[in-house]
């Protein structure tokens, strides 16, 4: 697989938030994100085999394992790494725009220890017209669904799809775009009464914008 980063830090966002995690980073994405924190992985990054890194992941002190990028499921060896993880009793979570197909470890004995963390993507973004939001109905109960809101529009965005296709079997994500006031989101949502989570990068908090954290 093309890798941009291997690193050992917190979960910063979602379920499993403040957990120390193995990251294992991608490159390239078929998305162009306006607001993306990750461009540096558009382009570049290494070959690496699959058991090279199988086994840097073994070598980590925590069970969990955050496969992201870019878009990770663009690798061809995606599947099979992550099928290798689960295999080796680590816990699994991947990032994904949810537009590819992410059901490749769903006839996997240990599927509850992988996470779908499917992100739709919002106006602000400007990919929202790639977004595939019926896949939600595919995400299991130890899955997320991720927006990341820029403004009002994204939040009334997030709204209209939750509404349209339902609310999926796991939790729901608002998270704002980094250098948001987070107050804003969170007075929406208690107005609305959304049975939501409103999300904060916690790593960023720690770490700032640095690569490999």
């Amino acid at each position: 697989m093309r890798i941009t980063e291997t690193f050992l830090s917190i979960q910063g966002e979602g379920r499993k938030a403040g957990i120390p995690t193995a990251f294992v980073r991608t490159t390239g994405c078929h998305l162009r994100c306006s607001w993306c924190d990750a461009k540096y992985t558009f382009t570049g990054g290494e070959e690496r085999a699959l058991e090279d890194l199988v086994s840097w992941v073994k070598q980590q002190p925590t069970k969990e394992v955050c496969f992201t990028g870019g878009e990770p499921l663009l690798q061809k060896e995606a599947w099979p790494f992550v099928r290798a993880l689960l295999d080796g009793d680590r816990n699994v979570l991947i990032e994904t725009a949810g537009n590819l197909d992410f059901t490749g470890a769903d006839d996997h004995p240990r599927r509850d220890a992988l996470t779908i963390s499917m992100d739709i993507k919002c106006p602000s973004s400007g990919e929202d017209g790639k977004n595939t939001p019926e896949r939600l109905h595919d995400l299991r109960p130890s899955d997320q669904l991720k927006f990341v809101i820029a403004d009002r529009a994204d939040y009334e965005y997030a709204k209209t799809v939750l509404a349209s296709e339902g609310y999926p079997v796991c939790p729901v994500y608002l998270n704002p775009v980094g250098g948001t006031d987070i107050t804003e989101l969170t007075k929406w949502v208690l107005e609305d009464a959304l049975p939501v989570h409103v999300g904060v990068q916690l790593h960023k908090l720690v770490w700032g914008d640095e690569p490999g954290r």
